[in-house]
């Protein structure tokens, strides 16, 4: 019986200047994927906190959030003050659970799709990557 991937490797019949190697993934090890995903969670959330903090310091530098805590004080009668609400301290803690829950949901996603990897492979046969030397 022979595969879509298969019938597309026979339909390349063009000479090429180097040795061209034509490789099936048909397995993806699981922890290998938990620890690549969970270093690329990692990454993100250093971004995400960095970005917090500085989206914070250029809302606070142009007025933005004082403006805006004036306008929720009209509302109000100065008996929330967004300042206090939303100060660095509350938004980088903010910034953290926000790293922390997409750390955890990352990783698992990349467990999840290494599994449903290995297992779509005994259906499709695996991915057909070409490689070739110059």
């Amino acid at each position: 019986m022979s595969t879509v991937a298969d019938k597309l490797a026979k339909k390349s019949t063009r000479k090429t200047s180097g040795k061209q190697v034509r490789l099936r993934l048909v397995y993806v090890d699981f922890w290998s994927a938990v620890k690549l995903s969970f270093l690329g969670a990692v990454a993100l959330a250093i971004v995400t906190m960095v970005s917090f903090f500085l989206i914070y310091m250029v809302l606070q530098a142009t007025g933005v959030i004082a403006q805006a805590d004036d306008f929720v004080a009209q509302f109000t009668d100065n008996s929330i003050r967004l300042t206090e609400v939303a100060g660095l301290p509350q938004v980088m803690a903010f910034a953290a659970v926000v790293s922390i829950l997409n750390l955890i949901v990352f990783t698992v996603l990349g467990a999840v799709i290494a599994g449903i990897y290995n297992l779509a492979v005994k259906v499709t046969g695996g991915l057909l990557v070409g490689f070739m030397s110059n």
